[in-house]
């Protein structure tokens, strides 16, 4: 007699993945996540952000959030870091101030989602609750001013200040843009007129005149 009945079919084992596929997937989680939450707090604020929203944003398990982070807390610190890294790869020593402050900008006009962040969080955060970061390295600006490029008499975190103000004021303030320049924020017009403009204030701090 035939035997009809069919046999399920033969299960195809599952493979493990490999090490570097792990690493891989690893780092890939790890940067959707860092994304998702950089868009998050620019938009909600550190404190109005959820790490729910954080995960589904990122299309990953929350789960994630602790174990390569360990909280909310964690990917902010780890934002810090990731943007103190990238600071480092335009921020040349060798590079004229105003080419550098005009780095900042291009990176400000860019993405401007760092400075919303941080506006958030000065805005409506009390400050004693927001994690400690390092102080602002202000060596380089120490330099430029002992080889005369800077003003010696000038506090070097007033100039700092200063220059943080100018560079995030387009991301920080785009209703003034608009009210103070009658310019898109967003449009290449502006941002190449202001860009222009922030060069020339920056060479009249550096050497009394706006001239090339």
């Amino acid at each position: 007699m035939t035997d009809t009945t069919k046999r399920p079919a033969a299960r195809q084992a599952r493979r493990a993945p490999a090490p570097d596929e792990r690493t891989l997937d690893a780092e890939r989680s790890r940067r959707l996540l860092l994304d998702a939450a950089l868009d998050e707090f620019s938009a909600k604020g550190y404190a109005g952000a959820r790490v729910q929203d954080i995960a589904d944003r990122a299309g990953v398990n929350k789960q994630l959030i602790n174990y390569y982070f360990g909280g909310k807390e964690g990917l902010y610190r780890e934002l810090h870091r990731r943007w103190t890294e990238r600071e480092a790869e335009f921020n040349d020593p060798a590079v004229p101030f105003d080419e550098i402050v005009a780095r900042y900008l291009r990176h400000v006009l860019d993405d401007p989602r760092g400075v919303r962040l941080n506006a958030w969080r000065g805005l409506t955060e009390d400050l004693d609750d927001i994690p400690p970061c390092d102080r602002e390295d202000l060596s380089d600006i120490e330099r430029r001013q002992a080889a005369g490029e800077l003003p010696g008499e000038l506090d070097p975190a007033a100039i700092m200040f200063a220059v943080m103000a100018l560079v995030s004021a387009p991301a920080a303030k785009p209703l003034a843009v608009r009210h103070v320049f009658g310019m898109d924020p967003g449009s290449p017009e502006f941002q190449e007129h202001y860009t222009d403009q922030l060069r020339r204030i920056v060479r009249r701090l550096m050497t009394g005149s706006a001239d090339d």
